[in-house]
């Protein structure tokens, strides 16, 4: 058959063994085809065939973010964002305009506040939100989306003001005037609070509770969320993704999605999970998680994992740590809060394994990622090995001794660069102030761990991090020297954008299927506008997609 799309004049990276490199690939009907020089592969071509000069630029596998939150991310692209604003006046510079923009809206909210956003190392309160905003609902999460703050407004309007009861590990602070302060820690205490937002808090639903909307959405809501996601699923596959792994799930969002599917305007593979809350008895993962996986299962959405919290973030105190945090961090003896009780997480993992689902854990601390290891090891001992691919989320601080323990069990180490004190994006010293010196040698051990033999993927966790490709392999390439307390992670270029094709292929069970550019294997590829092995490492962000191709479809072309 002539292909539909001949790429020519690139330098293909394939990840195939038996041809680790090319100039030229053909795609007919969605697969690869051909791989070869320009000559052999040019002269395939017909009347038809839409011609693509790479012009030089390096060609891959597409890319696959493995770990998204794709509904809040798409919604937050049109939210208020104070990434780098400093200080109560900026903060007033800009949240004043954006609020009188937009007087439909409940609440004004805004993302990417700084939990130093003042500048002067103070907490942020609701009485500072009350100066910008003293009569209308504000409020606005940190980066990590682990903590909301919010005005005298908001928590008046939720009933918040007073307190009340949360679930475990997660905490409505409280000020010394026995009111809340507008600190909201995790989403047991600020869920409420996003229900006021455009969209009722339904895109963060799949985080929150892991259940659907009370009371369901209006067909009217319906379209609006799509449209939310369509816009999104455009900007990530602008960076050149066509795979995306989401960490947060419901069965709503999988059924919007699969909607855009029928509806021909889903352009992206969606992985959904299954979200198991330490507050869900056993009874709802055994009789519901079946359900939501055989829901759907196509090439372009299915639900195959189970995603769960084992603790919070190192910045807010909440991340489940060995040895007490230091001492200005929050409380004394502060070790981190428990979102599952060890008794309860250890039979989830065992049955969700039993029931032959991928897990993912989100673990941050170094007793987190001890507590996700433990139940990993207790679920093999229970039902026996398998090739589960079971992974850990984030792992930022883990103890020295527990690194080697990844690869003996098989867990994949799923990874976000662009989070580390290291990556360029936060501010450099915040971590060190929260963990202590002898954590730092398993702090954000990515090198470390690949060392050892265990399987390293990387993602972003958008909209923790834009979702956008290059500044994350930025991270890992060319981070940040911190001095010589802090081990050298650098990871190499090849291994880093394996670790963002190939190998999150390969997480996703996917290997067979797609992940490289070998004849036979699905169409998705991305063409970058320049030699990526050309460019200095840190110069690297100057690269961009110029085509994304998602099952031998153009899914993005730069103009």
């Amino acid at each position: 058959m002539t292909p539909d799309i001949i790429i020519h004049t690139g330098k293909l990276t394939t990840f195939d063994n038996a041809a680790p490199s090319a100039q030229a690939m053909a795609i007919t009907g969605g697969l690869i085809t051909a791989v070869g020089n320009d000559a052999d592969i040019l002269a395939l071509a017909g009347p038809q065939t839409k011609m693509l000069d790479a012009q030089g630029g390096t060609v891959l596998p597409g890319i696959i973010d493995s770990h998204v939150h794709l509904f809040g991310g798409s919604v937050e692209l049109e939210m208020l964002d104070l990434y780098g604003v400093k200080g109560l006046e900026e903060m007033k510079t800009r949240i004043l305009p954006y609020a009188a923009a937009n007087p439909d809206d409940q609440m004004v909210f805004c993302v990417m506040a700084d939990y130093d956003i003042l500048g002067t190392g103070a907490t942020l309160t609701r009485q500072d939100l009350d100066q910008i905003l003293p009569d209308r609902p504000l409020a606005m999460f940190a980066p990590d989306h682990h903590t909301v703050w919010a005005n005298t407004a908001a928590l008046r309007a939720v009933g918040m003001l007073e307190g009340g009861k949360v679930d475990a590990g997660s905490e409505i602070v409280m000020g010394d005037d026995g009111q809340a302060s507008g600190a909201l820690l995790e989403p047991g205490a600020y869920g409420p609070v996003l229900a006021l937002t455009r969209y009722g808090g339904r895109d963060m639903m799949g985080l929150t509770t892991g259940k659907d909307p009370v009371p369901p959405a209006t067909p009217a809501q319906r379209e609006m969320d799509k449209d939310a996601i369509e816009r999104g699923l455009k900007h990530c596959a602008a960076q050149g993704i066509t795979g995306l792994h989401l960490m947060d799930g419901n069965t709503y969002q999988l059924k919007l999605l699969s909607e855009l599917e029928a509806e021909g305007r889903l352009i992206i593979r969606c992985n959904v999970p299954f979200h198991m809350k330490g507050t869900d008895p056993l009874e709802w993962l055994t009789t519901q998680a079946p359900l939501m996986r055989d829901h759907t299962q196509t090439e372009m959405v299915r639900c195959s994992h189970v995603k769960m919290f084992i603790d919070g973030v190192v910045e807010s105190g909440t991340a489940l740590m060995l040895h007490p945090y230091p001492a200005d961090l929050g409380k004394d003896g502060n070790t981190g809060d428990e979102v599952f009780t060890q008794e309860h997480f250890v039979k989830c993992c065992v049955e969700a394994d039993r029931l032959g689902f991928q897990i993912a854990v989100h673990a941050i601390g170094d007793a987190g990622v001890r507590r996700t290891i433990d139940a990993y090891d207790a679920a093999q001992k229970a039902n026996g090995t398998r090739d589960s691919r079971h992974r850990i989320e984030h792992l930022e601080v883990m103890h020295v001794d527990d690194i080697p323990r990844l690869a003996q069990l098989g867990i994949v180490a799923s990874i976000q660069p662009g989070h580390a004190p290291i990556g360029h994006i936060f501010p450099p010293g915040a971590i060190g102030q929260c963990i202590h010196p002898e954590q730092i040698k398993g702090a954000y051990a990515w090198q470390t761990i690949r060392d050892t033999g265990a399987k390293v993927i990387f993602s972003t966790d958008w909209p923790v991090i834009p979702v956008d490709v290059m500044p994350n392999i930025r991270a890992a390439i060319a981070p940040l020297d911190l001095g010589e307390d802090w081990p050298d992670q650098t990871q190499s270029l090849t291994d880093t954008l394996a670790s963002y094709t190939r190998d999150n292929a390969w997480a996703e069970f996917a290997e067979h299927k797609r992940g490289r550019i070998k004849v036979g294997l699905q169409a998705d590829v991305v063409v970058m506008d320049r030699d990526l092995f050309a460019l200095a490492a840190d110069r690297i962000t100057e690269a961009n997609a110029a085509t994304t191709i998602c099952d031998g479809k153009v899914t993005y072309q730069a103009q």
